[in-house]
Order: C-alpha cells, then sequence, then structure tokens
C-alpha cells in the first residue's frame, strides 16, 4: 500500500523563487510531498502565479480588509488548516505573524531567512551583515516559534562576503543557496528524518546541537 505524500501549504509575499526552487526539486523526484495550497498576503504576488501554472491551489487575502493582524492571522490559518496541510514553509512571507494563531502550528511551520541566525533577524540582513564587516554571510531555516526569526535553526548555508559585494550581488549570490537549502529541509522533515520533540530539533533521533550544514552532497552534521 502506498502512503499518501505529506501535504504542505506554502505562503510568500514576493515573487516566489523559493517556491520555485520546491517545485523544481519535486518535479526532479526529490522532494516527495503534495503541494495543497500555496497563499500570499497580495493577490499581485508571482509566487501565486507560478502555483496557478502548477495547478496549485491558490489564496490571496488582503491585510487590509480584516480589523487587525489578529483577525487576518487567525482566517489565513483557518484557511490553511482547511486545505488539509500537515506543513506550512513560509518563503518569503513578508508578515510579522501573531503568537496566538501560530500556535497551532509551532513544530509544523518552518521558515527561511537571509541570514546566519541569531545574527540579523528582521529586514535588511545583507545591509546589515555589509555594514558590520562581516567576511561570512548566509541563510537559514529554522522552526517558526511565536519569537521574530527566533525559533530553533534547523540548518544553514554559509557564503563568504567578496570585497565588491554590495547588496544586491550579496542578494542575488546567497539566493542559489537558498535554493537549495528550502528543499533540503523540506525533504528532511517530509521523510521524518528530522523531527521535532516540543522544544527542539531531532536529527535521526538526536538532538540538533548545531544547526545542519549545506555542503557540495547536501545537508550533514555540522563540524
Amino acid at each position: 500500500m502506498t502512503m499518501p505524500l505529506p501535504r504542505v501549504a506554502v505562503l510568500a509575499s514576493g515573487r516566489g523563487s523559493n517556491l520555485a526552487a520546491l517545485l523544481d526539486a519535486r518535479e526532479r523526484g526529490e522532494l516527495p510531498v503534495e503541494f495543497v495550497l500555496v497563499g500570499s498576503d497580495k493577490a499581485s504576488a508571482g509566487a501565486l502565479r507560478l502555483a496557478e501554472a502548477a495547478n496549485i491551489p491558490t489564496l490571496a487575502l488582503d491585510p487590509r480588509s480584516y480589523p487587525d493582524r489578529r483577525a487576518f492571522d487567525l482566517d489565513l490559518f483557518a484557511r490553511i488548516s482547511a486545505s488539509g496541510a500537515e506543513w506550512l514553509v513560509l518563503a518569503g512571507f513578508m508578515r510579522i505573524l501573531d503568537g496566538e494563531a501560530l500556535t497551532p502550528w509551532v513544530g509544523r511551520m518552518i521558515n527561511i531567512h537571509p541570514s546566519l541566525l541569531p545574527k540579523y533577524r528582521g529586514l535588511h540582513t545583507h545591509r546589515r551583515a555589509l555594514e558590520a564587516g562581516d567576511h561570512e554571510h548566509g541563510a537559514s531555516v529554522h522552526f517558526v516559534t511565536a519569537e521574530l526569526d527566533g525559533g530553533p535553526v534547523i540548518a544553514q548555508a554559509r557564503l563568504a562576503i567578496a570585497a565588491g559585494d554590495d547588496e544586491h550581488q550579496l542578494a542575488q549570490r546567497l539566493l542559489p543557496l537558498e535554493h537549495r537549502l528550502l528543499p533540503a529541509v523540506l525533504g528532511l522533515l517530509a521523510s521524518q528524518r528530522l523531527q521535532w520533540d516540543g522544544h527542539a530539533a531531532r536529527f535521526d533521533g538526536q538532538l540538533l546541537q548545531k544547526p545542519l550544514a549545506l555542503g557540495d552532497e547536501g545537508l550533514r552534521l555540522a563540524e
């Protein structure tokens, strides 16, 4: 008997490059999941057009039509639950989520963030890394909790900052690593090699002491 594929919803606010990477990984047979919904807070988001082209149901909600952030988030998560999704991926979803609304999803929701967390939570991460004189930058995938970009970090991709990098160049050089990192993490969740124990991430049954590292062969335990 064939086991049903894990059902995944994705939220994105922009063009959807990380969603595209997830869809490409699925098409290559590297990501055995079923995408049941792609949602956005912007009806014009490119991510919605990608989902439509892939015959994935879409959802666009306008935050301005709700009395407050909490009301928007509660409706959003109710609709995600109604889709049958078991996992939720934030792939460039540019909103701070209400803690109460997201609580039922803690341990089942991941986010990709363009910094080496805990450095540079929030916005303008590339600019802040350059202004700080960092020699290294990167991206992180973490479990989402009520703390902004503060949930347990699952995996990271690292990139050396070049002498001539500006904010745009650094962002563009990091994107290909993001596009490998997010599908790799979701694949581990789908296979249950990566799990949430109620407080932290476990990899192959062992407490993850450091974030997994993205290398040429995929994700591995950090040294």
